[in-house]
C-alpha cells in the first residue's frame, strides 16, 4: 500500500470520527433544549453528617397530613432505605421526602406517573405521587451505590 493510499483512509477515518463526535454533540443540545433535560433542584439542603439529628429525616417513616394524604419520608444509605416498607390506602397521594446519608442513590418506583429522582447527599429531594391501584410498589435504588447496591429495595403496598 502506498502513502497516498493510506493517508486517504486516515483522511476518511478521520471524517467520520469528527462526524460522529458532531452527531453526539447535536444530540445532546437537541436533548437538552429539545426536552429540557436539566440536574435536578433540590427542595432543600440538609448536612449529611447531621441528617439522622435533623427533622423530619430523624424519624423517617409515614405520616398521614391529611384526608388521604400522606408525607412519606426517606432515608437512603447504603445499601438500604429507612422505612423499608410502608402500607398506603389506594388513590393516596404521598410526598415523598429523601436524602442520603452517603453516596448517590436513585429513587425508582416502577409503574408511577413520577417515581423517579435522584437522591443527593446534602439535598433533599422531593415526589409527589398517587397510588390509585392496589398492589406492591417497589422502591428500587437505580444507580449503582457500591457491592450490596442489588439488594437495596423497598416496598410501598397500596390496599
Amino acid at each position: 500500500m502506498d502513502v497516498e493510499q493510506v493517508e486517504k483512509y486516515e483522511r476518511g477515518f478521520l471524517m467520520a470520527a469528527f462526524a460522529f463526535v458532531c452527531g453526539a454533540v447535536i444530540a445532546l443540545i437537541v436533548s437538552i433544549v429539545g426536552h429540557h433535560a436539566a440536574l435536578p433542584e433540590p427542595a432543600g439542603r440538609v448536612d449529611p453528617d447531621e441528617v439522622t439529628t435533623t427533622a423530619p429525616f430523624d424519624e423517617p417513616g409515614l405520616f398521614k397530613t391529611g384526608e388521604n394524604t400522606y408525607d412519606l419520608v426517606l432515608v437512603a444509605q447504603a445499601w438500604q432505605w429507612t422505612p423499608e416498607e410502608v402500607t398506603v390506602p389506594k388513590d393516596a397521594e404521598v410526598h415523598i421526602i429523601a436524602t442520603t446519608l452517603d453516596v448517590v442513590h436513585g429513587l425508582l418506583i416502577p409503574n408511577t406517573n413520577n417515581g423517579n429522582a435522584m437522591v443527593i447527599p446534602g439535598q433533599i429531594t422531593e415526589v409527589d405521587l398517587t397510588f390509585e391501584d392496589t398492589g406492591v410498589h417497589s422502591i428500587i435504588c437505580h444507580e449503582y451505590c457500591g457491592i450490596g447496591h442489588h439488594n437495596m429495595g423497598g416496598r410501598i403496598i397500596v390496599e
